[in-house]
């Protein structure tokens, strides 16, 4: 297959992966998720072969539905006298008559109803029993269209490792008879938050990777952002909390092309060509910021965004509004008091006051066992004490290389040393 058809077919297969898999276990239901997730890889290895000596189709995604749909069929067709698909389901019942399962299938992979199947399988995906990185395994798996090698590959783990959450899953969903569907009205506020946060922390791992030999994962970064602009899109997510998730992500996502070297080296934000931070994004990061605006609700995506837009919109990096920036860092520790919101206010709190006032907040503070695992603490200190103790600073950036993994962040470290 021709390179740019490659790269085209995987940007694609990871966008249409999801839609397939919604439906497919829809038709299927969820205690077959294997199965469906083998009739979409199926698919996928179809397009592959016909595409590399046909060409793409003029439809690319609808050609892919409609592979999937005649090999749904054919699976249903295989499996009409076995008790592996219930066909007492209402939503089976008309495919196991040959009479009524040609339209029941047209009705299925209509996209306005595969919008609402996808949307129930993210909610499927992120269950208040499932542990987060089951969660962000399996959406990564069923919703982002990942290999399990890929997975593996992303957070530094074995494929055995991957597998063996996948199972237990998928058993889970099996044994406890979970049906994907929307929460209900009362309890949206509540399932949001998981869903939102399994998201975010795939984004998270896409814009800064502690356990990829690459910083940046943009196939991860692109995969968070389809799915939450999902929820900006669908009437029954549109929530404030959502839509500033949404601007977070773009204002971050903005500044992706500028943190990077081609040799892949870390640009530090005031060393960063604003010039080739992307306008378009910040633009959608600020609509997206404005419509949060609705709503008593105040999450700390909305703060998060609120300084990373002070960032976005700051033309030069001495123009930064570190008092405001400050300001927004004391009222989301008020709303999430941890010990990175702790650590990174106290990043801009040396902005402002200086090493030695920020040395005394760090010796004093409650995060402080918590912080000598995070090679952040050493960075800061190494900073620092680059003012006034080099030996001092370099003894901290040699604990901070101890402490990651990231190659990046390790040649920047050394960098810093190498300059006192």
């Amino acid at each position: 297959m021709k390179k740019e058809i490659q790269v085209l077919t995987d940007s694609l297969f990871r966008r249409e992966a999801g839609k397939m898999v919604a439906v497919l276990v829809k038709i299927f239901g969820i205690e077959n998720l294997q199965l469906s997730e083998d009739v979409v890889q199926e698919t996928f290895i179809t397009a592959v072969q016909n595409w590399a000596l046909k060409g793409l189709p003029e439809n690319p995604p609808a050609w892919l539905m409609r592979v999937a749909k005649n090999k749904a069929i054919n699976a249903i067709r295989r499996n009409k006298y076995s008790s592996n698909i219930d066909f007492s389901d209402p939503d089976r019942k008309l495919l196991q008559s040959e009479y009524t399962m040609s339209a029941q299938m047209e009705k299925l992979w209509q996209e306005d109803e595969i919008q609402d199947d996808l949307m129930r399988m993210m909610f499927a995906c992120c269950h208040e029993q499932l542990s987060p990185e089951n969660q962000i395994t399996l959406i990564l798996k069923t919703l982002c269209g990942f290999s399990t090698s890929e997975i593996a590959s992303a957070f530094l783990t074995s494929e055995e490792n991957i597998s063996k959450r996948l199972y237990r899953t998928r058993e889970f969903f099996r044994k406890e008879k979970i049906k994907p569907e929307f929460p209900e009205d009362n309890q949206i506020q509540e399932r949001i938050e998981a869903v939102l946060k399994a998201i975010y922390l795939i984004f998270n791992e896409g814009y800064n990777s502690g356990k990829s030999n690459e910083l940046i994962r943009k196939d991860l970064l692109h995969q968070a952002m389809y799915l939450c602009k999902l929820l900006c899109d669908h009437s029954q997510t549109q929530l404030p909390q959502v839509y500033a998730a949404m601007a977070l992500m773009c204002f971050h996502a903005s500044r992706i092309e500028s943190r990077i070297t081609p040799e892949g080296e870390i640009v530090l934000l005031a060393q960063q060509d604003r010039g080739n931070w992307n306008a378009q994004l910040i633009s959608e990061g600020v609509q997206y910021l404005n419509k949060a605006a609705s709503g008593e609700k105040l999450s700390t995506y909305h703060i998060e965004a609120a300084i990373a837009y002070e960032h976005c919109v700051t033309k030069n990096y001495e123009d930064t509004n570190w008092k405001q920036i400050l300001a927004y860092y004391d009222l989301l520790f008020q709303l999430y008091p941890t010990s990175v919101v702790a650590l990174n206010r106290l990043t801009v709190v040396y902005k402002l006051k200086g090493g030695e006032f920020t040395l005394k907040e760090l010796k004093k503070s409650e995060f402080l066992k918590e912080w000598q695992k995070n090679y952040l603490y050493y960075s800061l200190l190494g900073e620092i004490y680059a003012e006034s103790d080099k030996a001092l600073a370099e003894t901290n950036y040699l604990k901070a290389i101890s402490l990651t993994s990231a190659e990046a962040e390790i040649r920047l470290l050394n960098k810093k040393i190498a300059d006192l």
